[in-house]
């Protein structure tokens, strides 16, 4: 095999999500490509968890389809997970023999796996290390046992991870792989299913997750200060700050609120830092009034929102793409404020890089849109070539635009020089309300109309940016796909099985979403005659969007479902198959009266 998707699930401190962060450790130490998602319950403690581990040597951008490996420590929460855990006809499903149920009797309606098996996980863990809290170690052997994965690293990894507690509890640990093993040549599978080693010159992968990477990039891109408030599926990134923004002379403040947190991130953009808050979709409704004001006051800064399911509370815990029309029009008055979303966790290194190149070019609020999914989902990724990359800073006043500084002159581009306190000659008065161009507050409509137009203006340029749109495919195609966010990664492979199948398809990613390139959607939809826009939301945010600014072609129609309920590549490929069909059927002549 050179792709195996496994998936697992049990009850808070099962440590299921540990066996897969060993598991993909492990397969990127060996050369592996891989991606491993986790997915808990709502419940601050307990609950169910669980995890998709996808191993490839080939490339991967999405978990994969059915599972091709089901672990259930108990059934209960096995179930809860429903569609984020399909099993199949092709799955070997391994499930806790204390469970009490017989293989012909396990509760997967509507299917039968093609081997089951019903271990004694927790009797074999006591038996090897003393206590049941081996079960995910006894699970880690037996898959290597069966399907030949990295056995030899997984072993380095748990030696390094227990290794602080003493050498009883590496041996302990060993030992219990070692009989999940056991089990494994024991009763072996009806048709082997043994895991293709990776090319040699592979190499070792980067293992780490969307919010460690838009924090490590927004490091690298000069940012020195973050001001924000726990929120899942967010935290990770004010966590990263927390450990390494020190060693670059930056800070962090954990504030009382949300509020708080961007009105500090904000203070330090006026103070001449780079700065940055991150937050969800609850927290993002409360930061509104001040990405207003850094709108009027022009000021850079970005604003990361990780979406999760909604509204409210929602689903805390699963990933949606249902915050886009509050990140482009969730503003009191007249607001053009770029939205940029990252694609994985790869190029959520890039797209926190542009989001604070754009902010300090145009002087203004980035919304980066990530998604629980980026955001918390490992995957290896190529060692990062940090040279190729430009770093832009604010346009600061010359000493000749100092001796006469009007903060807001409206140029012939939009953008003013910004000066920070303490610059001589740079002061100016800084608030939310109107001002001209020295700053001075006014209530002219006059005055109101050339600052909304230069506020605009500005930013025209962005919709031009070509590069911040992924195109592929013959450029003549009469199918399309359109996608963002972490659901591209579904669609490149759906577009590259629908391409092996003969389909004549082309596929558009952006990673600006607003303001609407009108000429990029335009170019793009010359040729197509039936497509989708394919979304993880009830409403599909995007598709509606276009539809406003750009004359989509009738042809070209939603396919959209809520959180939680992952579509996956074959289904693409089925909606683009029905759709060619559709194409070559010939038209309908006009009815007559008998």
């Amino acid at each position: 095999m050179d792709d195996l998707v496994i998936g697992m699930a049990g009850s808070g401190g099962d440590g299921i999500v540990s066996a897969g962060e060993s598991l993909i450790a492990a397969a990127a130490y060996e050369g592996y490509h891989a991606l491993m998602t986790k997915s808990f319950g709502s419940q601050v403690r307990g609950g169910e968890s669980s995890c998709r581990v996808r191993l490839s040597t080939n490339r991967v951008e999405n978990v994969g389809g059915a599972l091709d490996v089901a672990v259930a420590l108990n059934w209960e929460d096995f179930l809860k997970f429903g569609a984020e855990l399909p099993v199949s006809g092709n799955t070997v499903v391994i499930y806790e023999a204390k469970t009490g149920v017989a293989p012909e009797a396990i509760p997967l309606v509507g299917v039968a796996p093609t081997e089951v098996f019903a271990v004694p996980i927790g009797d074999m863990a006591k038996q090897a290390a003393g206590s049941d809290k081996a079960k995910n170690t006894v699970v880690l052997g037996l898959i290597a046992g069966w399907f030949g994965i990295a056995r030899e690293a997984i072993l380095r990894g748990l030696r390094k991870k227990f290794i602080k507690k003493g050498e009883e509890l590496v041996a302990a640990n060993q030992r219990a792989f070692e009989m999940g093993e056991q089990f494994a040549r024991e009763h072996p599978l009806k048709q082997p299913r043994m895991m293709k080693r990776p090319d040699e010159k592979a190499g070792k992968k980067l293992l780490t997750d969307g919010n460690d990477m838009c924090a490590a990039a927004s490091i690298f891109a000069g940012c020195e200060f973050f001001g924000g408030y726990p929120i899942t599926p967010s935290t990770e990134i004010m966590q990263f700050y927390t450990r390494e923004v020190w060693k670059y002379g930056g800070a962090v403040l954990q504030a009382e609120d949300e509020i708080a947190g961007i009105g500090a991130a904000l203070g330090a953009s006026i103070a001449g830092k780079k700065a940055m808050t991150a937050t969800s979709g609850p927290g993002l409704s409360l930061k509104t009034e001040i990405m207003g004001l850094a709108s009027i006051a022009e000021l850079p800064l970005v604003i990361v929102d990780v979406q999760r399911g909604g509204p409210s509370t929602g689903l805390p815990t699963k990933p949606e793409q249902s915050d886009l029309f509050a990140a482009a029009f969730s503003a009191h008055g007249d607001v053009l404020r770029p939205v940029l979303a990252p694609t994985s966790v790869a190029d959520t290194f890039d797209v926190t890089v542009e989001s604070f190149n754009i902010a300090e070019q145009y002087q203004t609020p980035v919304l980066l849109l990530s998604d629980q999914e980026i955001a918390q989902r490992k995957e290896t990724v190529d060692p990062i070539d940090t040279s190729r990359f430009k770093i832009v800073d604010r346009r600061k006043p010359t000493a000749t635009e100092l001796s006469d500084y009007h903060r807001f002159r409206n140029t012939e581009d939009g953008v003013s020089p910004i000066s920070h306190p303490g610059m001589p000659g740079g002061n100016y008065q800084g608030a939310g309300i109107e001002h001209n161009e020295r700053g001075n507050p006014t209530a002219s409509g006059r005055v109101h109309q050339a600052m909304s137009e230069k506020r605009f203006r500005k930013l025209a340029p962005l919709k031009r940016r070509t590069d911040l749109f992924k195109v592929e495919g013959n450029p003549d195609a009469a199918l399309a796909l359109v996608a963002w966010g972490s659901i591209a990664g579904v669609c490149r492979e759906a577009f590259l099985r629908a391409k092996g199948d003969g389909l004549d398809v082309k596929l558009l990613v952006p990673w600006l979403l607003y303001p609407i390139a009108e000429e990029v959607y335009r170019d793009f939809f010359a040729s197509v005659k039936a497509g989708f826009v394919v979304e993880l939301a009830y409403q599909p945010q995007l598709y509606r969007i276009l539809r406003m600014f750009v004359d989509v072609p009738a042809g070209i129609q939603p396919f959209n479902r809520s959180g939680a309920n992952p579509i996956q590549p074959r289904e693409v490929v089925a909606q683009l198959r029905n759709a060619s069909l559709s194409l070559q059927q010939p038209a309908m002549p006009p009815s007559s009266e008998v």
